[in-house]
């Protein structure tokens, strides 16, 4: 290798790494070699939105007929639905006398006849007639003399549609060509006059809403004489001597820029005065909630200020309005109520004990426990309420299965007072005493 290098050295040889055949190279190729009448690829497919073919389901259109015969007229109503949704009401008033089935093959054929008009070739029908729908369809054989003509027209009818279905519905599920039938015999119609159609307008808010009025700005807010001296330097009219220098010392304190009155605080901080109208929008959106929830005249005020607006009522009408709320009324403090005396409890639940003797303190011809039961029930837990416990003494008549079962069932422990210490049942032995002596007295004793 290093020979080879000497010889090799003489001839000025530098090495260069092949480099990549680029596109420009191929590009200039063909370029030189260019085609007559060439045209150049078209790389957008011929007829591409004709490729792209969505196969959608063709849904036929409905129609709902009704008839209306009644002592004010006859009426005839049909609706037509297309696939979309679309509603196409059609009414009519039969001016001849006929019955109710005879109103609803006139129906039926007004329907067909507008639907055929329209280009519908399928077509589902639906009627509440149970005697026109199952003779059209053939199951039901028609009879009347005066029905046969109608059913021949209808069938004449049908040839211009490829395909045509008879439903039967209940009357519950036809309201709209019901109600047009109805409609249609209640007109009261004029032969000489032509017949207006009926026009439906669609509101999408309440009347009342509309009668609302933008409430009108204050014309002449309380700032006005302020204004008009800081910005024009005029007195009001009929103003005295004391008016104007009152009015020259409050001008001190507001900045005009533009048309817009500042006030000024103590700390140079500019406030905007607004009128009456703003201050009432602005009272409400503080004290809903936009500064917090529902607080007093005071910090109201304060929060109206912390946020650059001024007016001369400024926290008397904060006052005013916190006063008028209905939630602060219902939820505030009640800081004017009087006190009430307070009352001292021996224990910390009312009526938690009782000691009782039922034997003495209501009359009965036979004290049993079946009687002892509902004395319990109905004057002490009925009128008292219901107690934590009840201690007696150790007589058979509070100690049995029965008031055991009472007191488990209203969840009452039973305890007895000590036959040594009995001073549970002392206040009610007293009483019981107390009890029988006034009872005896007014009792009224006879010989016989």
């Amino acid at each position: 290798m290093a020979r080879w290098q000497i010889l090799l050295s003489e001839f000025d040889i530098v090495y260069v790494s092949q480099k990549l055949i680029k596109g420009s190279a191929i590009t200039e190729f063909l370029a030189s070699r260019a085609l007559e009448d060439y045209e150049p690829l078209n790389f957008d497919f011929p007829n591409e939105e004709l490729m792209c073919v969505a196969i959608t389901e063709d849904y036929p259109w409905k129609l709902s007929f009704d008839g209306a015969s009644n002592a004010v007229g006859n009426g005839i109503g049909a609706v037509l639905v297309s696939p979309n949704g679309d509603y196409y009401p059609f009414m009519c008033k039969l001016d001849f006398d006929c019955t109710n089935n005879m109103a609803e093959y006139e129906a039926c054929i007004m329907g067909l006849r507008a639907a055929i008009a329209q280009g519908i070739r399928t077509l589902e029908v639906y009627g509440d007639s149970a005697l026109v729908i199952y003779q059209l369809r053939g199951e039901w054989e028609t009879r009347d003399l005066k029905l046969i003509n109608y059913r021949k027209v209808v069938l004449g009818l049908l040839e211009e549609f490829d395909d045509i279905t008879f439903n039967y519905i209940p009357r519950d599920e036809n309201h709209m060509a019901d109600a047009l039938a109805t409609l249609a015999s209640m007109i009261r119609a004029n032969k000489e006059e032509e017949m207006r159609p009926i026009q439906m307008s669609i509101f999408e808010a309440p009347a009342c809403c509309y009668n609302i009025e933008e409430e009108e700005k204050d014309v002449n807010p309380w700032y006005q004489d302020i204004l008009r001296y800081v910005r024009d330097r005029k007195y009001p009219e009929q103003a005295t001597e004391n008016d104007k220098r009152t009015l020259r010392r409050l001008v001190c304190d507001y900045v005009l820029h533009g048309d817009i009155l500042y006030k000024r605080r103590k700390d140079q901080v500019l406030l905007r005065c607004v009128d009456a109208v703003e201050a009432k929008l602005i009272l409400e959106e503080v004290h809903e909630g936009v500064c917090g929830t529902h607080a007093n005249g005071f910090t109201m005020a304060r929060q109206i200020i912390r946020f650059g607006y001024y007016w001369s009522t400024m926290e008397g009408d904060c006052i005013n309005y916190a006063k008028k709320c209905h939630k602060c009324q219902i939820y505030g403090d009640k800081i004017h109520v009087p006190p009430s005396p307070s009352h001292v409890m021996t224990s910390p639940w009312p009526f938690s004990m009782r000691g009782m003797d039922g034997v003495e303190t209501a009359s009965y011809a036979n004290v049993t426990k079946t009687v002892v039961s509902r004395f319990l029930k109905k004057e002490i837990i009925c009128r008292y309420g219901m107690p934590e416990r009840i201690i007696s003494d150790n007589v058979l008549n509070l100690n049995n299965r029965t008031i055991t079962e009472v007191c488990c069932q209203f969840k009452i422990k039973h305890h007895n007072s000590s036959p040594y210490y009995p001073k549970m049942n002392g206040a009610v032995e007293a009483a019981n005493k107390n009890i029988k002596s006034i009872v005896g007295k007014m009792t009224e004793t006879y010989r016989d």
